[in-house]
């Protein structure tokens, strides 16, 4: 009995739809990773008074600007 075995058969494929996949998500953590940025810079440039307004405060700030599509209070988006 013969094994022979082809090398062509054991060749790793290169898929370059995985490689953009990974650089996709890594576009996607870079913009939200500035995203988180902006908002923390804008709303760590308020006063005290207008984050009050708002219904935040000071020590909100990094919840609220990494959870961008919740509210810390608990309550529901209008609309």
């Amino acid at each position: 009995m013969s094994t022979i075995f082809s090398t062509t058969e054991l060749q790793r494929t290169f898929a370059p739809a995985r490689m953009g996949g990974v650089f996709f998500r890594f576009q996607l953590a870079f913009r939200e990773w500035r995203q988180r940025r902006r908002v923390r810079a804008s709303l760590s440039a308020l006063s005290d008074w207008e984050l009050q307004d708002i219904g935040t405060t000071r020590g909100e700030i990094d919840y609220v600007a990494s959870h961008r599509d919740s509210d810390p209070r608990g309550a529901l988006p209008a609309g």
